[in-house]
């Protein structure tokens, strides 16, 4: 066996995809020795230098390494969008089984997903593991190229596990446009994908949002690629993605990715632990009200229950109707939440309720006339003007509220990559999907 490792050869503005790249090199080798699975990585997404998605591709394949590193070689210098200044390829081509990777290259995949790590670093790696590598202009692929070589020995099963370990792979099903109707709009047919998205549900996910009408599995930005279906399955993602009526399909690949899992996040003891440029799992207490500021985005304060620590939540505006399910919380109420840290800042993914608080404390009402009393003055209480009644401070009142015990979620157009749904299960208390 040998692993190809392949990054950051697609571009935002210019387009192009590493998956078709990926794609491209797989029929490539196939034809000469069979390729096992392609493996779609996503790395961190809170890395400030990933040009789109963040997902760095590996190819399983039984071609010799001198004949995978030719091959890779050659598709990488004819694809890749090297005139974007921010897109430096990567290659890597490990000889040997995916599952037998040395340990610190395994540890590498690991950090990749929840961490930041420099080009330095995957050369260090990839010369004490003797592997062919080659980079383009300054070569940071190089380092998401390396976390897809290790990733199955590091996440899939069998292997080595440590912090991720027992990783859930999941599948996408991508199809591709044929090339010279790259750069036009694409042409797919809305009502083949919602009824092919009902069929697969929930073992095909995120393929629409059924609220908004979003085709969520469609994309937007510019590039070769007309679909992808994700989901728990591989016959369902592929039979919704052969369901949808669109025009001409040019090729179409199954991908094991770690897509809809929460590998990127991390457990934090406390809220003093978390860093910028990570993503967490947290718990405290909500501090203050919600508040709506300019642009739609909504701002809550997370307190530590054990030291007092706080740190600033946010759902933005591009995550529509949570928003509301974030407006509903109140403060006293004790919840999980998840998301990645950006200038102190914890961006929303989802959250767990975890105790609410049902009271509020109200002005006492006379009990004789049933009027809401007044303040006596400061420290005295309050009376009742007419009635000459008193209380001595304000009394607790129940509170109807929205939200009940366990987790809310971005709607699938706001989801990332690597975000879990909630229809996926698993979770530690009841939940609340979006569909």
């Amino acid at each position: 066996m040998t692993v190809i490792g392949v990054d950051d050869t697609d571009s935002r503005e210019l387009g192009m995809c590493t998956t078709y790249l990926a794609t491209r090199i797989a029929e490539r080798v196939g034809e000469r020795a069979g390729v096992e699975r392609l493996l779609l990585v996503r790395l961190n997404p809170a890395v400030e230098h990933k040009t789109r998605g963040n997902a760095a591709l590996a190819v399983h394949t039984g071609a010799a390494p001198d004949e995978a590193f030719r091959i890779a070689r050659e598709e990488v210098a004819a694809v890749a969008e090297t005139d974007d200044p921010r897109t430096n390829p990567g290659l890597v081509v490990a000889p040997g089984d995916p599952d037998d990777v040395p340990e610190a290259v395994a540890e590498f995949a690991r950090e990749a997903v929840r961490d930041h790590l420099a080009v330095e670093d995957a050369e260090e790696r990839i010369d004490a593991a003797d592997y062919r590598h080659a980079g383009w202009k300054m070569g940071r692929g190089k380092i998401g190229a390396l976390a897809a070589v290790g990733a199955w020995s590091a996440f899939g099963e069998g292997g080595r596990g440590g912090d991720g370990g027992g990783h859930d792979w999941t599948y996408e099903c991508i199809s591709y446009r044929d090339p010279e109707r790259v750069g036009t709009p694409r042409d797919v047919d809305a009502e083949s994908v919602f009824e092919a998205a009902n069929a697969g549900y929930p073992e095909a996910w995120d393929t629409v949002d059924r609220e908004t009408g979003e085709l969520v599995c469609v994309p937007h930005t510019p590039g070769p690629i007309l679909h992808g279906v994700r989901g728990d399955d591989p016959e369902t993602v592929r039979r919704v993605a052969r369901a949808i009526e669109s025009e001409p399909v040019s090729r179409r690949a199954l991908f094991v990715t770690n897509q809809g899992t929460d590998a990127h996040l991390r457990d934090a003891a406390d809220l003093s632990e978390v860093e910028d440029g990570r993503a967490y799992r947290v718990t405290g207490r909500v501090a203050e009200e919600p508040e709506t500021r300019r642009g739609g985005h909504v701002f809550f304060p997370l307190e530590s229950r054990d030291t007092g620590d706080e740190l600033q939540c946010a759902a933005f505006e591009p995550t529509k109707r949570f928003r509301d399910r974030v407006r509903d919380l109140r403060p006293g109420d004790r919840i999980a939440a998840c998301g990645e840290v950006s200038d102190g800042t914890l961006k929303l993914e989802k959250f767990a309720v975890r105790d609410l608080n049902r009271t509020e404390l109200v002005t006492p009402d006379c009990p004789d006339c049933g009027r809401s009393m007044e303040s006596a003055g400061a420290g005295q209480g309050y009376r009742c003007r007419d009635c000459k009644t008193t209380a001595d401070g304000k009394v607790e009142r129940e509170v109807d509220r929205n939200l009940e015990i366990g987790w809310y979620e971005v709607p699938p157009e706001a989801r990332r990559h690597i975000a879990k749904p909630l229809v996926r299960g698993g979770f530690d208390a009841p939940t609340h999907p979006e569909k």
